[in-house]
């Protein structure tokens, strides 16, 4: 059960009951993860805006799909790891794609690199050693790309931390961690 309750649509201002009806018009439902930051319309708001410039960014959906499932796997979260089993087949990953994904691997050398330096920074705190950071490179990462990694890290753990704290109610298919 819920710790944090997720707002309910009639219980939001306006503004938010705005978001949360342009959410389910985008997803065709609003996932409990949106509805529980609308508790905060600030920090909705400001995971909506993050998520949307950083799927501007260099890295494809799939290598964020990557990303995620490696930060929700290494931070023990459930709902993510539901959420982005989902989402990661949707953006095209196999099966063996979001175990390896979870794993902190991926069979393409440069998803590797991206799924083992998301681990690494979660772990490690963002204090990676020099030869984590030149293995990185060495696989084909250049400083942009890791510090797109590095925000899209930040902002799964945001998600992560969200729904360990929150006991979010998972509404994706159920993956154990």
């Amino acid at each position: 059960m819920a710790r944090i309750a997720p707002l309910q649509r009639g219980n939001a201002d306006p503004p938010t009951a705005t978001t949360l009806d342009a959410l389910k018009a985008k997803l065709g439902m609003v996932p409990n993860l949106f509805s529980t930051f609308a508790r905060a319309p600030a920090t909705l708001n400001a995971y909506l805006s993050s998520g949307d410039s950083l799927s501007k960014g260099k890295l494809t959906s799939r290598q964020r799909e990557i990303i995620s499932l490696a930060v929700a796997q290494a931070n023990s979260c459930q709902y993510c790891l539901s959420a982005h089993t989902a989402l990661g087949k949707r953006a095209g990953l196999s099966e063996s794609e979001v175990r390896d994904a979870r794993a902190g691997g991926a069979p393409d050398r440069l998803d590797a690199a991206i799924a083992a330096l998301s681990v690494q920074i979660v772990q490690k705190r963002g204090s990676v050693s020099d030869s984590d950071f030149e293995a990185a490179r060495a696989s084909g990462l250049d400083e942009s790309m890791m510090v797109e990694i590095l925000g899209n890290v930040a902002l799964n753990i945001l998600t992560n931390y969200t729904n360990n704290f929150a006991r979010t109610d998972i509404d994706f298919p159920v993956v154990t961690v």
